[in-house]
């Protein structure tokens, strides 16, 4: 058996291949009212559950990652302030060296 090719076999622009295309991907609804009601609650639930979801695993790793710094904080000194005073500045200080050239 032999198979020949035509002249419409690579055209893609024609009105058949366009719309069995657009078909394909098209969402279909059913005709019944009731039906089409009852597919709609479907969705919607599925959406709700989707983002009630959503919310719970994303409260889980809130409270999992506070835990951990709460677990892994503890025993660590907690650094004491050594004056009270709030003129103090408290921080590390180095001596520059004179330039070699006075300008």
């Amino acid at each position: 058996m032999t198979y020949r090719m035509t002249a419409q076999t690579f055209r893609f622009h024609s009105h058949q291949f366009q719309s069995r295309v657009r078909s394909a991907f098209k969402p279909r609804k059913p005709r019944h009212r009731l039906l089409r009601f009852a597919v709609g609650l479907v969705g919607l639930a599925l959406i709700v559950l989707l983002v009630m979801f959503g919310v719970v695993v994303g409260a889980a790793m809130l409270v999992a990652g506070l835990a951990y710094k709460l677990w892994h904080g503890r025993g660590k000194p907690i650094a004491a302030r050594r004056s009270h005073d709030p003129r103090v500045v408290d921080a590390e200080y180095r001596v520059v060296e004179k330039p070699a050239i006075d300008r």
